[in-house]
């Protein structure tokens, strides 16, 4: 995590929001038991696999051993478009304990980072990063189609990006996949943020002309009927609120479905708790039912139906 976000560490809560509906997540412990023994999925990674040739374009691969046909969980780290790693144990400890032993392949990917490639050319680095993993599933006994993409912070910045703009992961060999999760960026829409006395790591990442505010904004590069996306926002953090309201409501008027997560937990708890049981790893776990990459479809009985193309839903945990 950055230093500027840690010097502004927001102790978080629960916050309703007008309109909104509490999801009703399982209790832990009630996700269906794996069906593989503990050998099965011992841990079998593959470190520092090159997509490119910069010593920044390298992702690790966490698979379960023996395991065929899982899905595709791919990360994406942040750091204010400057610092982070692929290996933090925030970004892939808990998530690789929670689904490797449901027999699905996580990946933690790194990219190039400031002053060296600014975010559109980050954005562009996981492009190509996804085709590679796209590429070599079946070596790693996952299924292409089921691919989520999921981003923390800065990542899910890129991570967004991607999803709303489809030409630019496919300039880049990316074909479509199952959905997205953002987990608490700020930067969703890019030129209301930098209107609004923005702090030094977004004046750092997105500089001061507005024509490269819009392009790499992805409200503004939002083309019609994008991949599900789930957004997740700090509950008492008011510029993620905002900027993910905002996204929901962009995705919604393109066709799209967007659901927005508010939880009672911290920015940097939102990536480093996910995985960890309980109702907020459980509803990422149902959005990612819904749109076909996780092996099983149970979702929270309270939970809106999985598929409502031209409208978005809100919760609560």
């Amino acid at each position: 995590m950055n230093p500027t976000v840690n010097r502004r560490r927001l102790l978080m809560g629960g916050l309703g929001l007008a309109g909104t509906a509490l999801l009703g997540c399982a209790t832990p412990g009630t996700t269906p038991p794996p069906s593989l023994t503990p050998a099965d999925t011992a841990p079998q990674v593959d470190r520092d696999l090159a997509y490119g040739p910069h010593p920044r374009q390298i992702l690790d691969v966490y698979r379960p051993a023996g395991q065929t046909s899982g899905a595709l969980i791919v990360m994406v780290h942040g750091g204010a478009w400057r610092f982070g790693d692929k290996a933090l144990g925030r970004v892939v400890r808990h998530k690789v304990e929670r689904w490797l032993p449901q027999g699905h392949v996580v990946v933690s990917t790194n990219y190039r980072l400031l002053p060296e490639a600014d975010p559109l050319e980050q954005a562009r680095d996981v492009a190509r990063a996804l085709a590679f993993v796209q590429a070599q599933a079946g070596r790693w006994g996952a299924d292409p189609e089921r691919l989520v993409l999921m981003g923390h912070s800065a990542g899910a910045h890129l991570a967004a990006l991607l999803t709303a703009d489809r030409g630019l992961a496919r300039a880049h060999g990316v074909r479509p996949w199952a959905g997205t999760v953002s987990l608490d960026s700020a930067a969703l829409d890019v030129p209301a943020l930098m209107q609004d006395r923005p702090l030094r790591l977004y004046r750092n990442a997105f500089g001061d002309d507005p024509r490269y505010w819009r392009q790499v904004s992805p409200v503004h590069q939002l083309q019609p009927r994008p991949a599900p996306l789930l957004l997740v926002h700090a509950a008492r953090r008011e510029d993620a609120r905002d900027q993910n309201q905002r996204m929901a409501q962009a995705v919604q008027q393109a066709g799209g479905r967007a659901v927005l997560q508010a939880v009672a937990l911290s920015h940097s708890d939102i990536n480093s708790e996910l995985g960890r049981p309980g109702p907020y790893t459980d509803a990422v776990e149902a959005f990612m039912a819904s749109v076909g990459v996780l092996g099983f479809t149970r979702r929270p009985a309270s939970a809106p139906p999985p598929h409502r193309p031209n409208g978005h839903w809100q919760s609560r945990l």
